[in-house]
């Protein structure tokens, strides 16, 4: 039995019995992807990313920069994106990291590697793409995110673009502070504080993002979005790459949209690019970088991650379709 079929009952259950909304109508229709979708994703946030910040636990700030800094060319890149998906990574913390990682020896493309990795592969869209399209997409997900971050980092360290990074962010020392360790009941305790404190960030994104989705699954037409946005569309993954930049919004709201454009006749490809796009390459996330790294090093960031959410969307849709 489907481990999620107890909240079709209840969703069935709040839209037929509770709001007496008649069955097979479009408003029953939006009401229950909403009720379902809305309760499933909030539950596996809870579950999941209490997991992940358990394991995060254990990789400090100061632990992560000494992994980074590998000796062996290229080990860097692969460590920096396997860690950015259980480390976070936004706006408010870019200046930091960056400052961090660089100042304390770690090379700049497997520094870009962790800053594309982060944002892209989280615990939340792991979350959610697990609970809207199964493991299999999510899989295909992890492992293309991965591959678009270690290749960035390695294309951006071949074109030796420190000269482009600010005087004062190489002026380092590259000391790391030596941080006690923790006990299991200081574990389970920030794992509780730090579950609590992202799903009260991330709820309203859930609620509104999935609310969209109701609309979309309910009342837009069959098939009227895949006229413009379909696989065969050439222009359609990087139209939707351009529209996303200047997005600003996280997992929890941009993949339930993902969702119900899917199931709309959207390309798979083209929604997951358009998302990439969202979390990974925000203007927002420019302005801030822009502190640390001059404008044209920004731009060959931004040109590179680009180029392979491109990519990855048009593989997705030639696998996919």
């Amino acid at each position: 039995m489907d481990i999620f079929y107890p909240i079709q009952l209840f969703a069935d259950w709040l839209t037929y019995s509770v709001f007496e909304i008649i069955p097979k109508t479009l408003l029953a229709s939006a009401v229950n992807f909403f009720i379902f979708d809305t309760i499933k994703i909030i539950l596996l946030l809870f579950v999941i990313i209490f997991a992940v910040s358990i394991i995060r636990s254990f990789l400090p700030p100061e632990k992560i920069r000494n992994i980074l800094s590998h000796e062996k060319k290229y080990v860097g890149n692969i460590l920096a994106s396997l860690l950015g998906i259980i480390t976070p990574f936004c706006s408010c913390s870019a200046v930091p990291l960056f400052l961090g990682f660089v100042q304390a020896g770690v090379p700049l493309g497997t520094t870009f590697s962790f800053l594309v990795a982060s944002p892209m592969i989280n615990e939340v869209a792991l979350v959610m793409l697990l609970g809207m399209f199964g493991w299999k997409i999510a899989l295909i997900y992890i492992i293309s995110g991965l591959l678009i971050a270690i290749f960035s980092g390695m294309i951006i360290e071949k074109m030796d673009v420190r000269n482009l990074v600010e005087e004062f962010a190489l002026n380092g020392n590259g000391k790391n502070l030596n941080l006690p360790e923790l006990n299991w009941e200081q574990r389970l305790k920030y794992a509780k504080t730090y579950t609590l404190d992202i799903v009260k960030k991330v709820w309203l994104y859930v609620v509104i993002g999935v609310g969209l989705g109701a609309w979309i699954h309910g009342y837009v037409p069959a098939d009227f979005l895949a006229q413009y946005a379909g696989s065969d569309k050439w222009y359609a993954v990087p139209l939707a790459v351009l529209v996303g930049m200047p997005l600003y919004s996280n997992a929890a709201g941009v993949i339930p949209l993902v969702g119900a454009l899917t199931e709309k006749g959207v390309a798979m490809g083209t929604a997951l690019a358009f998302m990439m796009a969202v979390t990974a390459l925000s203007l927002p996330e420019f302005l801030i970088l822009k502190k640390v790294m001059k404008v044209k090093l920004i731009f060959i960031f931004a040109s590179v991650v680009g180029v392979g959410i491109i990519f990855t969307g048009y593989l997705f849709n030639w696998i996919l379709n």
